[in-house]
């Protein structure tokens, strides 16, 4: 199996590192070319804005949408940013999934933390909680049919969805040794 991670800005190493130690060959994205022959897309953290700017400049932002209209594509971060329909600010999106994204939700950099998330439809999602890692995270505002919310903070704030073949998280599951997010992204191709 051949995932691609898009690799213009951000934490693409760390995903490419964990899908060759699941056995999945990780193939860096930086040009529409890059994006044959995978079968799935993971869009990191990083910088929505700089990724946004840099996919119209490399001309990807088309070719991404193809590609996710057949394919399965997991955005984390600023990739949930770069996912949705509506962010309530003017920057290139690519406009996928039925989600409302609040920027910075939680604040700054120093408000970055870490806690524990029951996400059932995780390997043993119910029992053993998975750890969520948020660094100036976004939350999701709205979700609307299809997509559907797969994980909440203990206060009810929305921080994953699901939309078919699409999967959005606030937090990085590449931050920490928990590979179930990972797993999951791939029974999703």
């Amino acid at each position: 199996m051949k995932v691609g991670v898009l690799a213009l800005q951000g934490a693409f190493r760390e995903h490419v590192k964990i899908l060759h130690r699941i056995g999945v060959e990780g193939i860096e994205v930086r040009l529409p070319e890059d994006l044959e022959g995978l079968e799935g897309l993971i869009i990191p953290g990083g910088e929505s804005t700089t990724m946004g700017k840099l996919a119209v400049n490399y001309n990807l932002m088309e070719p991404l949408r193809n590609f996710a209209s057949e394919k399965a594509v997991w955005g984390i971060c600023a990739g949930m940013i770069f996912m949705a329909k509506e962010i309530g600010m003017n920057q290139p999106l690519l406009g996928l999934m039925d989600i409302v994204v609040e920027r910075n939700a939680f604040g700054r950099q120093a408000d970055s933390f870490k806690t524990t998330l029951n996400i059932p439809v995780l390997n043993n999602g119910y029992c053993k909680p998975f750890p969520a890692v948020f660094i100036r995270a976004p939350k999701l505002s709205s979700v609307k049919e299809p997509a559907q919310v797969i994980a909440n903070l203990p206060d009810g704030t929305a921080v994953a969805a699901q939309q078919g073949k699409w999967l959005v998280t606030s937090f990085h599951p590449e931050l920490t040794e928990d590979l179930r997010f990972h797993h999951y992204f791939l029974k999703l191709i």
